[in-house]
């Protein structure tokens, strides 16, 4: 969600607003998970298989779609030192994307992911 929603969490964490930290934390990182699955939903709709994407959210949580978005530190991708790589491929530093020696993404509430198209990608064979 960028550095706007970090220094807006910061902000609320430094005034003790510690409620509205949580609830706002929460929401930036659901945002940020959101804009990647739509964002992922729209590459599945511009590669013209987006249209076998279920109209369901049963089916959606099943994966019943072509295509996987696979994200370090999980388990189908658990070396998150593979991310450094994929940022320093990328040059996510264009954009103010980081990851520290904690092995922390920056700005806070950001996801990566690897994405793959074939038709039997899936995240362990659901």
């Amino acid at each position: 969600m960028g550095q706007i929603a970090t220094e807006y969490a910061r902000k609320l964490f430094a005034g003790d607003n510690y409620t509205d930290y949580f609830y706002f934390h929460g929401m930036a990182v659901q945002m940020a998970e959101g804009l990647a699955e739509w964002t992922h939903q729209r590459v599945r709709r511009e590669l013209r298989f987006g249209d076998l994407d279920p109209d369901n959210i049963r089916d959606i949580l099943q994966q019943r779609y072509q295509g996987s978005r696979y994200s370090f530190g999980y388990p189908a991708c658990p070396n998150m030192q593979d991310q450094y790589t994929q940022l320093d491929l990328l040059q996510t530093d264009r954009i103010g994307l980081f990851m520290d020696e904690s092995e922390q993404v920056y700005p806070e509430q950001s996801t990566t992911a690897i994405i793959a198209y074939h038709p039997t990608a899936k995240y362990f064979s659901i």
